[in-house]
């Protein structure tokens, strides 16, 4: 058995920006992506980690994705930041609007910020942590190439069209969620492509509509929604506010678009006011969950939250 080496994160980060570099990617491009990829490592999710890194090194390559860009940041309205990735990556567009859109949900309660022609933003988790790091309430979506078929259906509509969202707390986050609103995330899919291996028969049907437990046959197919009409319902959702709130292509369009195929739209949410209450929530929901079992009204008249 070949030896282990521990790889460390700043490794990760190093490697990752050099090869974008050695792809086309500039220096504050390729920095910005490398974050992501060496994050995504740091948190265990590997799909969005190096195993991404080709990806992005070969699309650099073909010109899929412009590596040398200049994003074009603008807000329209008081409320709403708008970020044109140029065809760019998605990571150094959102850094570009991050600290506009910040300044516009403290200034309105509520703010956008919405990215579009960009290449496939990977984790949104990364992103909603992001918002949330500056004391507000993040929450994300972007779609994709149709990959996704309606409940019963065979033919791709719309992408994974994940969502997101981070809750801020003291030491960190309160809350993080980031999950694709399919059976499964795509990476998923593909890894077992890679290494051969079968995959659940719920996860995906093949071109004629039947489950397979084939990753070949997924990948020419189609995924399921997850839970059914349920994912179905909040991926048409997602797919309405990336494509209509940031003035992008939809799935279905996107591979006819010289744009790739994915768009974003952040909202973020400021609850300067209403934190601390959702602090004690929390902290409710911790002892309830531990065994505490005592009704809410009665917490808050003990802990002094009530709002």
């Amino acid at each position: 058995m070949a030896d282990k080496k521990t790889v460390t994160i700043p490794e990760i980060y190093a490697a990752s920006e050099k090869a974008l570099k050695a792809w086309g990617a500039a220096d504050w491009q390729a920095s910005e992506v490398a974050r992501a990829v060496a994050r995504a490592e740091e948190t265990g999710n590997i799909i969005c980690g190096l195993y991404y890194l080709e990806s992005y090194c070969l699309q650099l390559r073909s010109g899929r994705v412009l590596g040398d860009v200049e994003p074009v940041v603008s807000r329209p309205k008081p409320g709403v930041v708008m970020v044109d990735a140029k065809l760019g990556f998605a990571q150094p567009a959102f850094a570009r609007g991050l600290d506009l859109a910040v300044e516009a949900a403290r200034e309105n309660g509520i703010a956008t910020l919405a990215v579009c022609h960009s290449h496939t933003c990977t984790s949104l988790g990364y992103f909603t942590e992001q918002i949330a790091a500056n004391g507000l309430i993040g929450i994300g979506g972007t779609n994709g190439s149709p990959i996704v078929s309606g409940p019963g259906g065979k033919k791709p509509v719309i992408g994974t069209n994940p969502i997101a969202f981070t809750i801020p707390g003291e030491n960190g986050p309160r809350m993080h969620a980031d999950y694709s609103n399919s059976a499964v995330a795509l990476g998923k899919i593909t890894m077992a492509k890679a290494g051969g291996k079968a995959i659940p028969d719920d996860w995906a049907v093949d071109a004629d509509g039947n489950p397979t437990a084939d990753p070949n046959a997924a990948l020419a197919g189609s995924l399921n929604s997850a839970a059914g009409y349920k994912g179905w319902a909040l991926g048409l959702l997602v797919e309405t506010l990336s494509a209509g709130l940031t003035g992008s292509v939809n799935s279905l369009d996107s591979g006819n678009s010289q744009a790739p195929p994915t768009f974003e739209c952040y909202c973020q949410f400021y609850g300067e006011s209403n934190l601390p209450f959702c602090a004690c929530f929390f902290s409710f929901l911790s002892e309830f969950c531990g065994a505490g079992l005592i009704s809410l009204n009665q917490w808050w008249d003990g802990s002094g939250c009530r709002p």
